[in-house]
């Protein structure tokens, strides 16, 4: 653990203080068989598995989380979180083992807490209460077509709703660009597969962190990093690749990092 603390945070970070254009970045945890979360049965709600979890990775996830401005999830994880089925991820914890990421994030100039933008095309979630606790700004972000009531009942609750997409879902661009347009630089994905292949379909994503636990799990449902269509993918240029022989869950581990580049085939 001592080895790899503030790895992302320093060395491979992903913020930028100069940057002009906003730079989106993802992390995802997986086994070597790419399961990010698994279901009982086909009726069940995948969850990620705790044999994945170690103590090394969910540090190096906080770090990277340390540096947004600006988070995005989805309107599933305010639902999982409100049922208790997820934890919160929406803050930094209140804790001493991070007092150094708040340390940072105001030696940058940033609030202690990011923005959050919950991209959704139901708009069927509950607002988690640490929001208002900790005073973060929310935006709703959605489609054209989604039901211009639903609509109207978050903006009558003072929550600003983003339009954009064409359809009900958000789409990568649009979203991205308007929240360039609020000044917002260091946007960090904590949505799941689907918000992962917009953004690439979109050529929004900069910054990709991938962790791999050294296990295979199978499993006939199970959830992997991205869900969607065939892409176009862009060149994934490794940056780093470190190994960890032994986490505290007795499984080594893999942690890469990675810049997409669109412009090169």
């Amino acid at each position: 653990m001592h080895e790899l603390k503030n790895l992302y945070l320093y060395k491979q970070g992903w913020y930028s203080a100069n940057t002009e254009q906003p730079i989106v970045a993802a992390n995802f945890l997986s086994s070597l068989d790419g399961r990010i979360a698994i279901s009982p049965d086909a009726n069940a709600s995948a969850e990620l598995p705790k044999s994945l979890t170690s103590l090394e990775d969910f540090r190096l996830f906080l770090e990277l989380h340390a540096q947004a401005d600006c988070l995005i999830t989805h309107g599933g994880y305010m639902r999982s979180l409100a049922e208790q089925k997820l934890g919160n991820i929406l803050q930094l914890p209140n804790t001493r083992d991070c007092e150094d990421l708040y340390n940072w994030r105001a030696l940058q100039g940033l609030s202690p807490h990011p923005a959050l933008v919950i991209a959704s095309a139901s708009l069927d979630f509950p607002i988690h209460p640490s929001l208002k606790e900790h005073s973060q700004q929310v935006y709703i972000a959605t489609g054209q077509q989604t039901d211009s009531d639903k609509i109207k009942k978050w903006q009558d609750d003072g929550y600003e709703v983003l339009i954009t997409g064409k359809s009900e879902t958000v789409e990568g661009k649009p979203l991205i660009e308007t929240l360039a347009n609020k000044n917002y630089k260091h946007i960090y994905l904590i949505a799941g597969p689907k918000m992962l292949h917009t953004m690439i379909n979109d050529q929004q994503l900069n910054k990709l962190y991938l962790s791999y636990s050294h296990q295979i799990l199978g499993g006939n449902f199970f959830r992997t990093k991205i869900d969607g269509p065939a892409l176009n993918t862009p060149k994934l240029e490794l940056n780093a690749l470190f190994y960890d022989e032994s986490s505290e869950n007795m499984h080594g581990q893999f942690f890469s990092s990675y810049t997409c580049n669109y412009n090169k085939n």
